[in-house]
C-alpha cells in the first residue's frame, strides 16, 4: 500500500499489481522501454534488516554539507509517494512526478510491475531527468530479487541482518543474509555494519566470489565513543555532536561515512562533523512534543536499539509504551526487548490491510500493565497522567498515518 500511489495510476491510465512479485525480469524489461536510466545513475545502494534510512539520512546529510546534490529513494513512505522520492532532502512535487508518470505512460509500461515495481521506475526516471549528484538507494524487501537490484553502484551497504519479511526472505539467519547480500556486484566494494558470525561468513564468501573488497564493521573501521566521537576507518574524524541519539545510531553514522569514503567522495572533517550533527530522520526516537517520542522499532533487532536507548537517554526511568504492529512480525520477541523499560504497554489498532488487532498484540505481551486503546482518524490522544515519556513505536506505517498526537493534562 503506497498512499496517493493510486492517484498517479489513475491520473496517467497505468495498471501495476499490488501484489509483491520478487524478481527483476518485468522491472528490467520496463526500464529497456525507458532506455535504461538507472545506468546514468551515481549510486549508493543501501539494504539491511534495520537502519537503512538511518544510514542513508546520515549520507544525505553529509553529502549536503559537502556542496553535493542528492536524490533519495526509500520506503515506506513517511506521508505519502512524494516522499519516497526526494530530491535534496525535499520530497518529490506533484509536477515533477507527474512528468516521470507521463514519460512512464508513453513507454507502455502499463500492467508490466508491481506497484512497488512502478514506484521505482519512477525514481529512476526522476533521478536520470533531474540529474543529482549521487543517488541513494533503498531496498525495499530483502536485496537479491528487489526491484532496486538493477543498479551498478559504486559501493554498496548492508546494514544488519535479522529475521524479517520471512515468508519471502526465509526463515533463518543464512537465508536472509543470501538475500541480502545479493545487492553485491562485481568488483564493487561492500560496507556492513556488525554482522554475526554466521552471517559475515555468507557475505565474505558472496564478496570472494565477486572479487570485491569488504570493509566490516569492527574490522575496517569503527565509531569510538567517548567525551566526542572518533570515526576510524580509511580517514579519521573527530565528531562532536549527534542528534540522532543510541549508539546504533553511531554505527549507522559510521556505515554512511565509510560508504561515501569508498563511493569516491572526499569527505573533510568540519563536513562530516556537521552533516552528522543536522542528520534527523522522522520516526527514529523522534521527539515530537515534550516527553513523547516516536520510533519505528518493529522487529526484535530494532526494539533492542530502542531499549539501549532509552537506558542511555533516560538512565533508571521507565516509559508508557503505545505500540501498533503488523501481523507476521515477531510480534512476542519485539515486545519482550521493550520490557526491561516498560511501566506500561497500551496497543491499537490501526488502518492497514495487514494491522495486527490490539488485542492479539497484547496477548502476546508478557507485562503486568498492559491495555487496547482505540485509533480514531488516525489520531491518539495521549493522557500525561504521570511525569513518564511516552513512546509511540511499532510499525512505520502506523507513525506514518498519523495525523497528530495532541497530549492532554
Amino acid at each position: 500500500m503506497i498512499p496517493k500511489l493510486k492517484e498517479y495510476k489513475e491520473r496517467w491510465g497505468i495498471r501495476s499489481d499490488d501484489t509483491i512479485k520478487p524478481g527483476l525480469e518485468a522491472i528490467e524489461k520496463a526500464l529497456v522501454k525507458l532506455g535504461n536510466p538507472e545506468k546514468e545513475l551515481k549510486v549508493i545502494h543501501v539494504t539491511g534488516t534495520n537502519g537503512k534510512g538511518s544510514t542513508i539520512a546520515f549520507m544525505e546529510s553529509i553529502l549536503k554539507e559537502h556542496g553535493y546534490t542528492t536524490g533519495v529513494f526509500s520506503s515506506p513512505a513517511i506521508i505519502d509517494i512524494h516522499d519516497q522520492i526526494r530530491i535534496d532532502g525535499e520530497p518529490i512535487t506533484v509536477e515533477e512526478l507527474n512528468v516521470s508518470f507521463e514519460m512512464m505512460k508513453e513507454a507502455g509500461l502499463s500492467d508490466m510491475l508491481t506497484d512497488f515495481e512502478l514506484l521505482t521506475v519512477a525514481a529512476f526516471v526522476t533521478f536520470e531527468r533531474i540529474g543529482p549528484d549521487y543517488v541513494l538507494l533503498e531496498t525495499g524487501m530483502g536485496g537479491l530479487l528487489d526491484s532496486t537490484n538493477v543498479v551498478i553502484p559504486l559501493v554498496s551497504v548492508i546494514t544488519s541482518i535479522a529475521l524479517d519479511h520471512s515468508s519471502f526472505l526465509g526463515s533463518t539467519v543464512e537465508k536472509v543474509t543470501e538475500h541480502k547480500a545479493g545487492i553485491i556486484k562485481e568488483g564493487t566494494p561492500i560496507v556492513t555494519g556488525p554482522l554475526s558470525e554466521e552471517a559475515l561468513q555468507i557475505v565474505r564468501r558472496i564478496a570472494v566470489e565477486k572479487g570485491s573488497l569488504l570493509l566490516s564493521y569492527g574490522d575496517q573501521f569503527v565509531m569510538e565513543i567517548g567525551e566526542r566521537e572518533l570515526f576510524k576507518g580509511q580517514q579519521d574524524f573527530i565528531l562532536d555532536v549527534r542528534k540522532m541519539k543510541g549508539p546504533h545510531q553511531g554505527v549507522n553514522a559510521a556505515l554512511a561515512i565509510e560508504a561515501l569514503l569508498f563511493a569516491g567522495v572526499a569527505l573533510s572533517e568540519k563536513s562530516v562533523a556537521k552533516g552528522v550533527a543536522n542528520t534527523q530522520l522522522a520516526h527514529r526516537f523522534q521527539e515530537i512534543s515534550p516527553g513523547v517520542f516516536i520510533d519505528g522499532a518493529h522487529n526484535p533487532a530494532a526494539a533492542k536499539a530502542l531499549t539501549e536507548t532509552i537506558m542511555i537517554e533516560f538512565p533508571g526511568e521507565k516509559v508508557d509504551f503505545i505500540i501498533g504492529m503488523l501481523k507476521g512480525k515477531e510480534i512476542k520477541k519485539t515486545l519482550d526487548e521493550l520490557i526491561p523499560v516498560a511501566a506500561s504497554f497500551t496497543f491499537l489498532s490501526f488502518d492497514h490491510p495487514n494491522a495486527a488487532t490490539g488485542e492479539s498484540l497484547m496477548k502476546n505481551c508478557d507485562h503486568k500493565n498492559k491495555s487496547v486503546t482505540k485509533l480514531v482518524d488516525n489520531t491518539i490522544i495521549l493522557s500525561k497522567e504521570h511525569e513518564r515519556r511516552i513512546i509511540v513505536t511499532g510499525s512505520l506505517y502506523l507513525l506514518a498515518s498519523l495525523k497528530y498526537l495532541p497530549i492532554d493534562g
